[in-house]
């Protein structure tokens, strides 16, 4: 891994969302989080450009995609579960157990108000 690698290269994986300034778009708050997340991670040395490209791109080419790239963040998010989980940093039983948490907790929450895995009603 070679944590020098410039972030600012996450900006530029093909098909990212982009303003007409060059600043990546979101359309929901999760995926500027996903977005956050990955870069965060990347600047901290948990993996290298190379490595994120190479898992982004596997989700990115999948057969099924939709045509219109609406699901550009779907992808972003099952790459970078791809690759925690291939890093051996969690392991996919503890990041589907995060989820379901956090779906619950979603379901729980009151409208307009934030999701907290403390509204997880089974925690």
């Amino acid at each position: 891994m070679n944590a020098h690698e410039p972030a600012p290269r996450l900006a530029g994986s093909p098909g990212l969302p982009k303003s007409p300034e060059g600043d990546p778009v979101f359309a929901e708050p999760w995926q500027a989080e996903a977005f956050a997340m990955t870069v965060r991670l990347h600047e901290k040395g948990v993996f290298s450009w190379s490595e994120w490209a190479e898992v982004l791109s596997r989700e990115l080419y999948r057969p099924g995609r939709r045509a219109d790239g609406s699901d550009y963040f779907d992808c972003w998010v099952a790459a970078l579960s791809c690759l925690v989980t291939e890093l051996s940093i969690t392991s996919e039983s503890q990041l589907d157990q995060l989820t379901r948490s956090w779906q619950r907790a979603a379901v729980a929450t009151p409208h307009g108000q934030p999701i907290l895995l403390e509204n997880d009603p089974a925690r």
